[in-house]
C-alpha cells in the first residue's frame, strides 16, 4: 500500500521546485500538519514524513521553516565539487572543464544576504518551534546545499575567495533532540550548519567545505557527536566549534585547512576529541577555551604547514607561532598520544626569532599531557597555481630537511599542578618544575 507520508518535490501540486523549492517544501509541511493534527490516535498519530529531492538543480527563493518532528528531507547525492578551485581557474578555461557546478540533489540558495547578527534570516532551512516537547528527529540526508557565490567584503581579496555571502545552510534555533545530518554536501555558504541547544545530535559522514564556518554548536547541549566528516572552513570561521556542551564526541573527522581553527571548544566539558586528522596553515589548530575541563584529546594527527596555493598567500588567522597548535585553558584535561608535525619555513616564524610552540597550557590546573610525539622540520615553502597538485605535493614531501627548534610544551604561569610525561625533551618543555610534574622524553645517547 503506498504511503501518503512520502512526498516527491517534483510531483507535488503546489509550486515549481526548479524555480523555488522552498515554496514547495513549505506547502508539503503544511499538508503534513493538516493531516497529522491529532497528538494521540491509537497510540500514534504524528509519524512525520519523508520529502524526497530527486537529482537535479532546485533554486530556493523562500526559506523553508520546519516546525514538525519526525521529518526527513533526503536526496540522491551530496553533489560536492570544489567551487573554489573552479572560480580560481581563468574564465576562458571554463569551457574545457567537465563540470562547472556542484551536482546531485542540489539546492541553490537564492535568498537575500542576511545582515550582521541575522544569520537565521539567510538560512535555507530554519528549524524553530516553541513549547513542549522539544522538536525531535528531524533529518537532513544526501543532498547538496550550495550558496553559489561569495561577495565582496571590503578587502582586496577577489569576491569568490571572501567566504562571505550572508547565507546559511541549516539553522536550528530551538532546543532539539535526536537530529541527524548525514551524507550531506555544503559548499559556498558563509555558515553551513548552525545548531542551538542540541541533545543527542548526530553530524555524520558529510562533506562540508569551502564555507565560512562549517559546524557550529551554539547555546548549550549534550551527548552529541560529530563523526567521520570531511570539513574545511575559511580563515575567518570555524571548521568545528562547540560551546557549553557536555559529552560531545568529535572523532574520525578529516579537517582541511583554511579555518581559523580546526576544533574550537568554548566551555566544553567531559568530551572527547579523538582519532581526527587535522591540517592547518596557522597556529591555534585545537583550542580548549573558557575553562573547558575534563576533556580527552587523544590519538589525533596534527599537521601545520604552509599555504601552497597562490590565491591565498598571505592569508592567516592573526595568531603568531607562540600561540601553540593545541591551546588549553581549563582543568583536568587529558592530552595523550597525539602526533604533531610542524613543517614550516623558519624564515616565516612570527615573531621573528621566536620558538614555535606545540602544546600550550594557558590556564587551569591538573592537566595530564603524556606520550605526545612532535616532528618539527624547517622547509623552504613552495607555491603553485594548482590547488590540488600543490597540496598533494606538500603532503607527500618528507625528504631531507633541517630540524626545527620548537617548544613541545609550554606551561604559562596561570596554569599549575599539571603532569607532563614523555612529550618533549628537557629542553623542549618550558614549565615551572616546582608546581608541575615532569618527565622528559629520553634522548639518544643519554
Amino acid at each position: 500500500m503506498p504511503s501518503n507520508n512520502y512526498y516527491d518535490v517534483t510531483a507535488w501540486s503546489v509550486g515549481n521546485p526548479a524555480k523555488d523549492v522552498g515554496e514547495v517544501i513549505n506547502s508539503i509541511i503544511a499538508d503534513i500538519k493538516e493531516r497529522q493534527y491529532a497528538a494521540d490516535v491509537n497510540n500514534g498519530g504524528k509519524p512525520g514524513a519523508v520529502i524526497y529531492l530527486p537529482p537535479g538543480d532546485y533554486h530556493l527563493r523562500t526559506q523553508v521553516v520546519i516546525d514538525v518532528s519526525f521529518l526527513r528531507i533526503e536526496g540522491s547525492g551530496h553533489g560536492f565539487t570544489s567551487s573554489s578551485i573552479r572560480f580560481n581557474v581563468p574564465e576562458d578555461e571554463w569551457p574545457d572543464l567537465h563540470e562547472l557546478w556542484p551536482g546531485g540533489s542540489r539546492i541553490i540558495v537564492d535568498l537575500p544576504s542576511a545582515g550582521e547578527g541575522e544569520e537565521s534570516k539567510g538560512a535555507a532551512f530554519l528549524v524553530e518551534r516553541s513549547g513542549s516537547p522539544r522538536i525531535s528527529s528531524v533529518e537532513f540526508s544526501n543532498f547538496c546545499i550550495d550558496g553559489l557565490h561569495f561577495i565582496p567584503d571590503g578587502s582586496a581579496m577577489p569576491p569568490e575567495n571572501t567566504y562571505v555571502n550572508g547565507k546559511t545552510g541549516i539553522y536550528v534555533a530551538s532546543a532539539n533532540d535526536s537530529f541527524r545530518v548525514t551524507d550531506m554536501g555544503f559548499v559556498y555558504l558563509e555558515n553551513a550548519l548552525t545548531i542551538h541547544k542540541a541533545d543527542a545530535l548526530s553530524i555524520h559522514h558529510n562533506f562540508i567545505a569551502e564555507c565560512g564556518s562549517c559546524i557550529e554548536l551554539r547555546g548549550w547541549g549534550q551527548a552529541s557527536k560529530i563523526t567521520d566528516n570531511l570539513v574545511g572552513a575559511g580563515p575567518k570561521g570555524h571548521s568545528i566549534y562547540a560551546e557549553n556542551h557536555g559529552g560531545l564526541l568529535i572523532t574520525a573527522n578529516n579537517v582541511f585547512p583554511r579555518g581559523a581553527s580546526s576544533v574550537h571548544l568554548n566551555g566544553v566539558t567531559r568530551s572527547s576529541v579523538t582519532n581526527n586528522r587535522l591540517h592547518s596553515f596557522y597556529p591555534g589548530m585545537v583550542i580548549l577555551a573558557a575553562n573547558s575541563s575534563e576533556n580527552l584529546v587523544a590519538t589525533n594527527h596534527f599537521l601545520r604547514d604552509h599555504e601552497p596555493w597562490t590565491p591565498f598567500l598571505g592569508v592567516d588567522n592573526g595568531l603568531d607561532d607562540l600561540t601553540g597548535l593545541l591551546c588549553v585553558t581549563g582543568s583536568n584535561n587529558s592530552v595523550i598520544g597525539n602526533h604533531f608535525s610542524q613543517i614550516i619555513d623558519s624564515q616565516s616564524i612570527r615573531p621573528t626569532g621566536g620558538m614555535p610552540v606545540i602544546i600550550r597550557l594557558m590556564g587551569g590546573v591538573g592537566n595530564f599531557v603524556s606520550n605526545n610525539h612532535v616532528v618539527a622540520k624547517d622547509v623552504a615553502s613552495k607555491t603553485s597555481d594548482s590547488c590540488f597538485e600543490s597540496q598533494v605535493d606538500a603532503l607527500l614531501t618528507t625528504g631531507s630537511s633541517d630540524s626545527l627548534a620548537v617548544a613541545a610544551v609550554v606551561v604559562d604561569p596561570g596554569s599549575a599542578r599539571n603532569t607532563i610525561l614523555d612529550s618533549g625533551t628537557d629542553a623542549q618543555v618550558i614549565a615551572d618544575r616546582a608546581v608541575n610534574a615532569f618527565r622528559a622524553t629520553p634522548t639518544v645517547g643519554f
